[in-house]
This record gives structure tokens, C-alpha cells and sequence, in this order.
């Protein structure tokens, strides 16, 4: 089975696995790799396939012969299925493009044997062994889009648009979203299309800037930052490699992961396997290190000082050097869902008082992710009187496609 050895799939997602943590930048261009190298030889044909339960949209696509190719832009792919000559019925290419969501990642398997939650499936052309590309996501919060357009609204990619997306940033400081946290605008796609949590925190961190300093305050400097005339070009580039500012950072951080390669994010990844990443991380959940939640409940890690703008009241908790095993993403990413309390038999199997409705925990939303879904807030039910020691889990509508919580009018 080639499987794809750079994003996070259905079948990692074990307790302090990376599959707490979302598809960022990086893996979005590994995808885009992964599509490419998998897919470079073969022959795909007949429909493209949705699973009943995914509410994206149907892709009207027939063709007895077709190839598939990928391109990454920030946190989106563009999927190319393009007829060969003489296919049947004669038709044009048709493009999509993919948000991965929480958890999507791209899978290729024998036809007869497709992984749970498959949403989206290309088969290859007779003869067998047929084998078919698979948009995997468990939890549902990947989307696509007919048309091949890039989602409105994101800038330029951090990776692969370096000059362009400088320059978008640098000219709209005025923007109100630099009146925020550096923390937060930092995920803001319209501006840092590809950074996600795990990167800015990275960033941050390499350059020792407080997480909740005035964005404006930290990339005006930026705008006054010229090399010197005299230095010559390769002067100038050792200078940029020795003194990276923030947005340099932030093309050269997911460049670095990148190069990691495929350690670490496979669906059959292993503790084992993402030692690569793990020991990559500097800051992101790592021993000693401070975190705080921003106004949008993100976690963010730092050392140090906060800032100015950190949470009125915010507690800041540091991360143990060594306990429980528990994988960062696992304590910051992906909190459990409401009320995970053991059943009264389970209560009375370990010998635990049974719980009252007194004593029964609130119940907490899940925490939003930047791909997730808003959900709107009801209204306050009147409490029931609690009857096992369980409440039902809260619903998540998790199909809607959105930007970051952070942006504005690019949602």
C-alpha cells in the first residue's frame, strides 16, 4: 500500500499522536508531493466517488482516462484530473480544491480495501490491482470546491510566494488586524496564508518577541529594514541567514519542516516516526515553556514575558519537563468533548463515589480550531436533573468551509 507519509490521516490518533495538530503550510505542500510522486505513472478512470455522508459537494467528473496532479498554496490544494487523448467521453480537465481541515490527508490503496472515513475517492483504470487516491477525514471539517479557484480572501503562500506575501503584509499595516497580538495576526490568512499554531509559536520564539505585543508595533520596524548598498550579494544573504526578522521567519520556519520530510505525520506513523518533529520543536508544547490561550481560544507557547495584550486574568500554565506522555497536541489542539465522566458502572467498577448533577463537570464546547466551523451560540436550556452521570455530546455542524477565526472580511 503507498501511503502518504506527510500529513495526518484517520488512523493516527492515539492519545499525544501529531493528529491533534492541524495541517499547516508544510503539509499542505507535502500533500501536493505526495499526490504528485504517487500519482506521476498511473491511469485513473470511470467516476470520481463521494461517500454518502460527506456534505461537500458531488464532482460531476467521467472520463475512461485521466491523470491527476497537485499544487499546494498555503493551506490549500488544487487537485487537476486532466482526460488523455481519445479518452471517452471527450471532455475538459476539471479542478478542485481542497481545505484539509482538522484532519485531512490524501491516501493511496488497493480499490477492495479503502480506509475509514474515505470521502472522496479516484479509482485507477483496468487492468487490476486497481488502486484508488482517497481525501481521508475523520473528523470532517475538510472541504472541497469546484473550479480550481483559490479560496477569496487568503494572501500570497508564505512558502512559495516569499516576495509577494512581504510585500501584501508590509503595505497593509494600517489593516486593524495588526491592532491585535502578534500571536494572533500571525493567523490571519489573509495576510499569513500557511501559518498555523504550531509555526507561530516557533517563529515567535526564535526571535524572543512577546506573543501578545502589538502585531503594528512588531512589523513596523520592518518597513525601515534595507541592506546596506555597499554589502555585496553574498554579504547580503549571510547577513538575512545570520539576522532573520519575523517575516523571513516565516517562509524559512515552514521550509525547514518541509525538509523534515515524512517523519512524523503518516497514518501509520509511530512515537517512533515523529521523533524527527518532535525534536525539531523548539517552543510549540515543549518542556519548560509557558502557554496561555488567545481571545480566540487558541493556545499559543512562549518563554518569558507575554506582552502587553495578554487575556486580562489569563493563567498561564508551563509545560512539565517530565510526566504523563501526553503529546502537546493532545493537551492544546484537541481538548476532549463534553463530559467524558465514567458511567455509573464504570464509576462503581474502579470503586469512585457516583457523581451527583452537583458534582457533574460543565460542559465545554470543543475548542475551535482555525478550520473548523463557527457554531452558533444558543440560548441557555434549563438544567435536568441528571439521571446516569452523562450528558450528550454537543453536535458540531463540521462542514462548512471558513478561514481563520481571526480574520475579518475574508471569511
Amino acid at each position: 500500500m503507498h501511503t502518504w507519509p506527510n500529513l495526518l490521516s484517520s488512523s493516527s490518533t492515539g492519545p499525544g499522536h501529531p493528529s491533534h495538530r492541524m495541517p499547516e503550510g508544510p503539509e499542505l505542500h507535502l500533500a501536493s508531493h505526495f499526490v504528485n510522486e504517487a500519482c506521476r505513472e498511473l491511469v485513473f478512470g470511470g467516476c470520481v466517488e463521494k461517500s454518502p455522508v460527506s456534505r461537500n459537494p458531488e464532482v460531476p467528473f467521467e472520463s475512461s482516462a485521466y491523470h491527476i496532479s497537485a499544487l499546494a498554496r498555503g493551506k490549500e490544494l488544487r487537485l487537476t484530473l486532466s482526460p488523455l487523448p481519445g479518452a471517452q467521453p471527450p471532455r475538459g480537465p476539471l479542478a478542485l480544491v481542497f481545505r484539509f481541515g482538522m484532519t485531512g490527508s490524501f491516501q493511496l490503496v488497493p480499490s477492495d480495501a479503502l480506509p475509514p472515513h474515505a470521502h472522496l475517492r479516484f479509482y485507477t483504470a483496468p487492468p487490476d490491482p486497481r488502486l484508488a487516491l482517497c481525501f481521508v477525514d475523520i473528523r470532517r471539517f475538510g472541504h472541497w470546491d469546484l473550479g480550481g479557484k483559490w479560496q477569496p480572501g487568503r494572501g500570497p503562500c508564505v512558502l512559495l510566494e516569499y516576495e509577494q506575501f512581504r510585500e501584501n503584509v508590509l503595505r497593509n499595516l494600517a489593516d486593524k488586524a495588526f491592532d491585535r497580538p502578534i500571536c494572533e495576526a500571525l493567523l490571519d490568512q489573509r495576510f499569513f496564508n500557511g501559518i498555523g499554531n504550531y509555526l507561530r509559536a516557533e517563529i515567535l520564539y526564535r526571535l524572543k518577541i512577546p506573543p501578545f505585543e502589538k502585531a503594528r508595533t512588531v512589523l513596523e520596524a520592518l518597513q525601515q529594514r534595507r541592506p546596506s548598498p555597499e554589502l555585496t550579494l553574498s554579504q547580503k544573504i549571510r547577513a538575512k541567514l545570520q539576522n532573520p526578522d519575523l517575516l523571513e521567519l516565516c517562509h524559512s520556519v515552514p521550509k525547514e519542516v518541509v525538509q523534515l520530510g515524512g517523519k512524523g505525520y503518516g497514518p501509520e506513523s509511530t512515537e517512533e516516526d515523529f521523533a524527527a518533529f518532535r525534536a525539531w520543536l523548539q517552543c510549540y508544547g515543549t518542556s519548560g515553556m509557558s502557554s496561555l490561550r488567545d481571545r480566540h481560544g487558541r493556545t499559543i507557547w512562549f518563554q518569558g514575558d507575554p506582552g502587553p495584550l495578554a487575556p486580562k486574568g489569563g493563567k498561564s500554565r508551563k509545560k512539565k519537563s517530565k510526566g504523563a506522555q501526553r503529546g502537546p497536541e493532545d493537551q492544546v489542539e484537541d481538548p476532549p468533548p463534553p463530559n467524558k465522566a465514567p458511567s455509573r458502572t464504570r464509576r462503581a467498577r474502579r470503586g469512585l463515589p457516583e457523581q451527583t448533577a452537583a458534582q457533574q463537570p460543565k460542559g465545554t464546547s470543543l475548542q475551535r480550531d482555525p478550520e473548523a466551523p463557527r457554531v452558533p451560540e444558543k440560548g441557555k436550556r434549563r438544567r435536568q436533573p441528571a439521571t446516569s452521570g452523562r450528558r450528550r455530546p454537543q453536535k458540531i455542524k463540521a462542514d462548512t468551509p471558513s478561514l481563520e477565526p481571526e480574520e475579518t472580511s475574508a471569511s
